[in-house]
């Protein structure tokens, strides 16, 4: 005779204990494996680079499992001073920030080197959440104008670093919780005529390298051993890489070193010369399985707050993904905006499964925000 155990009725499986969504955390540990292979055959065999890389993913999904504990509420509670925070952060790092590259980004506090500017991207749209959770939705003018100030404030401190790629992720996140809160399409288009009338004098005050990053753009044959030399390079590795790919750890662009950050930002083209075209469409598949996943436990959410977090949140990893593959294969200038959890990084790695632990308590915690 055999017997069938049957669970309680209102037992809940371990993933539900941990406030995790399985299928979102499976889909982000096949990602990290794969950027881990692409990583190994972007440094050439380098075990020392992968394995550091391996230390800050470890960190970063017990960070994701951390907040996955945090509950929407206190998330609700803390946004406006983890948004002072971080402006705070922002202007100790114009004051006195480590300098790199000709940027100066870091914070250097003896046992931690971190980029302050990488943790704006989530306490901003925290902030206009739960500002505009204590409206009527849709916001009215007054809401979106303030809204507006709040967004270009870390953005305009973000962008004298300089950093503009990090700007327009944070531009993108707070612009997302305004699009997702019901703002009309009429001032929205406003909104989008306002920012192209003022391009002229946004081009005023860019400096000479990022100047010549967007003429670059739209001609990088005009200088093929200068300034066009990274998108010229991306693409014919792209191009190399065929149908099908020469193989993994078979690239030349960058193991003879003619592709320019092979590790960072144009780490895609790697991918690309490596397992092709196929290739390319199988990570964009994985990378969109990811924003939809993040859009269904947004339209779970039970409360304003977390429903607009949410959805900037999924929305922000997007704009991650489009402006660097957008950017390798040379329909954007380059901007440094690394490739999600497949680039070597520290301090966005973290951020970006942060916010994914985010995610899922808003998602999974059933009872509502309130304040």
């Amino acid at each position: 005779m055999s017997f069938i155990v049957v669970p309680p009725p209102h037992a809940k499986s371990l993933w539900q204990r941990l406030h995790l969504d399985s299928f979102l955390v499976s889909s982000l540990a096949l990602l990290s494996g794969v950027g881990l292979l692409i990583l190994y055959s972007a440094t050439g065999g380098n075990w020392s680079l992968v394995y550091k890389q391996l230390v800050r993913l470890g960190l970063a999904f017990a960070a994701m499992l951390g907040l996955a504990q945090v509950h929407p509420r206190t998330l609700y509670r803390l946004s406006p001073l983890l948004y002072g925070l971080s402006l705070f952060l922002l202007v100790a790092v114009l004051l006195k920030g480590d300098v790199g590259k000709g940027a100066q980004r870091w914070l250097d506090l003896g046992v931690l080197r971190f980029q302050p500017s990488e943790f704006v991207k989530i306490f901003t749209p925290m902030l206009l959440a739960w500002f505009l959770a204590r409206h009527p939705l849709p916001p009215r003018p007054g809401a979106i104008a303030l809204g507006v100030l709040w967004i270009f404030l870390p953005v305009g401190l973000i962008a004298k670093q300089p950093d503009l790629g990090t700007a327009l992720l944070v531009l993108s996140s707070g612009c997302a919780v305004l699009f997702f809160a019901g703002i009309s399409w009429r001032l929205l288009a406003g909104l989008a005529g306002s920012a192209a009338a003022a391009l002229p004098v946004i081009w005023s005050f860019l400096r000479d390298y990022q100047r010549d990053r967007i003429l670059m753009f739209l001609n990088p044959e005009a200088d093929p051993l200068g300034r066009g030399y990274h998108t010229i390079q991306a693409k014919i590795a792209i191009g190399s890489g065929g149908l099908t790919g020469k193989g993994w750890l078979m690239g030349t662009q960058a193991h003879l070193e003619y592709l320019p950050e092979p590790h960072t930002d144009f780490i895609f083209a790697v991918l690309a010369e490596d397992f092709g075209f196929l290739g390319c469409l199988g990570l964009i598949a994985l990378y969109l399985t990811i924003i939809g996943r993040g859009l269904y436990l947004a339209l779970k959410c039970q409360d304003t707050f977390s429903r607009l977090l949410t959805g900037s949140l999924a929305f922000t990893f997007f704009v991650y993904v489009f402006v660097n593959i957008g950017m390798v294969v040379g329909l954007l200038p380059v901007v440094g905006v690394p490739l999600p959890l497949i680039s070597y990084g520290g301090t966005s790695v973290v951020t970006l499964l942060a916010g994914f632990g985010i995610m899922m308590s808003l998602a999974t915690h059933r009872k509502l925000v309130s304040s």
